[in-house]
């Protein structure tokens, strides 16, 4: 990350195709079936519907609720998009990559933001944003190993 950006790279990997990944991650409603998120929705729809460019996806933990708008929707490759509200930071941007790695994806996850808008707490959201996106792409690659699996087993 350039400038005076905070921010951080993920890395995961998932024992399945990059199709199955892809499933997974563009599905925003779906995520609070793997993740923390108590609540995962589509506000509006992007274009191609219902994932794609402008699609506004709400995650909430519990009393929180932060706001992305997709950015980048480039399948099975590549998702980028900007928080709009929630967390206390700003100009929040993200992009995750998907590569084919054999038989398996790498799922690399890139985030920075601007400053914090609570003065002095740059580095500790780093940190917190840094946990919960580790978290986050870790339980994509196990959710993605999971469906990969299952299907495999269907077919046998």
């Amino acid at each position: 990350m350039s400038g005076s950006r905070l921010g951080f790279e993920v890395h995961a990997r998932a024992d399945a195709p990059i199709e199955v990944v892809w499933a997974v991650l563009a599905d925003a409603r779906g995520w609070h079936t793997w993740t923390r998120m108590k609540r995962s929705e589509l506000e509006a729809e992007g274009d191609p519907a219902p994932d794609g460019v402008g699609a506004l996806r709400a995650f909430s933990t519990g009393p929180i609720t932060s706001r992305e708008r997709v950015t980048g929707f480039e399948p099975p490759h590549r998702l980028t998009y900007t928080l709009e509200s929630g967390l206390p930071v700003e100009d929040y941007r993200a992009e995750v990559t998907l590569a084919p790695d054999g038989d398996a994806t790498s799922i690399t996850w890139q985030s920075s933001f601007a400053r914090a808008t609570w003065p002095g707490a740059g580095r500790a959201l780093r940190a917190f944003l840094h946990f919960a996106v580790r978290d986050i792409a870790g339980r994509l690659a196990a959710e993605s190993t999971r469906r990969a699996a299952s299907h495999e087993g269907a077919g046998t």
